[in-house]
């Protein structure tokens, strides 16, 4: 299997066949994908890498922990009103109008980190920053009362490993206790929740409107936490970057360091892809960091340049009928930490570099440890 797709180079075929899978890594060909509903179906999106055995399945179906299609995985006629749902909860208008309270809270954030970065603490940043503020985003606009930072943190991290991570079975029965206590918490936010989640779960259900809180709580305050922490940590290395508007860094941080490496398609026909045969029911990996370096997206593909020619051509949201619903949200969230931030990263050296484990999609890095230049 693909685990850890950020330490492979960027292969020099459009298509190939790995590990039981069809990986498309061309920019032109991932966005077909992505996009073509009629040859590509999106109902492997959440399906476990390594199968869940009866055990670890066991403890989750004692919380009623179920993934219906909802939102990622849903290709079904109900996904495009339930996405139309929550499209209100992300509109761009809404999502502009939290620039002032994220930017206070950014600007508060990082004068704590200055503060104990000046008493001679070493910080990490992904706690102290990229675990915080997206959370904190997402709760304020979709109303949620989320208090528990670290125990969101701990689901999250534990669903990714656990659908999308390499475990073996006793560290698939530790993840399924985690994850389905947590599940259980989300159905009582549900059964509780205003605005769209109200509007799933009176439409749709119970298990819909919890597996889209389940879905959004991962998508989208994770994979921007992930984000930051992969973006701050290249600004600390590269401080001649902040030369640059932050609104550009982040397009080619999102280019080239997309914290979602991969996504699943599943092919609902025979059919030739970049000239390698694809069978009915073969699963399609897209390389998304590949295909965002690919020759032609940008001027310098495989550089990053901020404000380049095609920087804002990448995948980092998908595209089609699923591309991601908190993309201006993410990128709001990343141009105010690294405007708020700016000052701070040139004093700053890095004490230990995020690592991430093997995942065949998440880059899931932590920690990001940082001090005062001496």
């Amino acid at each position: 299997m693909l685990y850890e797709l950020w330490k492979h180079p960027r292969p020099a075929a459009a298509v190939f066949r790995q590990d039981g899978q069809v990986v498309v890594a061309s920019h032109r060909l991932a966005r077909e994908v992505l996009a073509d509903r009629e040859r590509f179906s999106a109902a492997n999106a959440l399906d476990a890498v390594v199968p869940i055995p009866a055990g670890p399945l066991r403890e989750l179906a004692s919380h009623r922990f179920r993934l219906p299609a909802t939102l990622a995985n849903n290709d079904t006629p109900s996904h495009a009103g339930i996405r139309e749902r929550f499209g209100e909860v992300f509109a761009p208008a809404r999502v502009a109008a939290l620039r002032p309270w994220l930017t206070g809270l950014a600007r508060r954030t990082a004068a704590g980190v200055a503060h104990r970065l000046r008493a001679g603490e070493a910080v990490d940043v992904d706690a102290a920053v990229s675990s915080e503020i997206p959370l904190a985003a997402l709760a304020r606009l979709m109303d949620l009362d989320v208090a528990a930072t670290g125990e969101v943190k701990r689901f999250s991290r534990a669903a990714l490993e656990l659908f999308w991570g390499d475990p073996d079975l006793d560290r698939q029965r530790e993840l399924a206790e985690t994850v389905g206590p947590f599940h259980a918490l989300l159905r009582g936010w549900a059964a509780v929740s205003t605005g769209a989640t109200r509007g799933l779960l009176e439409e749709h259900g119970e298990d819909a409107a919890t597996a889209a809180l389940f879905f959004l709580l991962v998508a989208g305050q994770e994979t921007t936490s992930q984000f930051l922490t992969l973006l701050l940590h290249r600004l600390v290395v590269e401080p001649g970057l902040l030369d640059h508007d932050a609104a550009a860094i982040v397009e080619e941080g999102l280019r080239l360091l997309p914290p979602i490496t991969s996504w699943r398609r599943v092919a609902l026909r025979d059919m030739d892809l970049g000239g390698v045969p694809v069978a009915a029911g073969d699963s399609v990996l897209v390389w998304l960091a590949a295909a965002g370096a690919d020759e032609g997206v940008a001027a310098c593909p495989a550089a990053m340049v901020p404000g380049q020619r095609g920087s804002r051509r990448h995948l980092a949201f998908g595209a089609g009928a699923h591309r991601c619903l908190g993309s201006q949200l993410s990128r709001l969230e990343a141009e105010v930490v690294v405007a708020e931030f700016a000052p701070l990263l040139p004093r700053c050296a890095v004490v230990a570099a995020p690592v991430s484990d093997p995942n065949l999609s998440f880059r899931m890095p932590s920690p990001l440890v940082v001090r005062l230049r001496g």
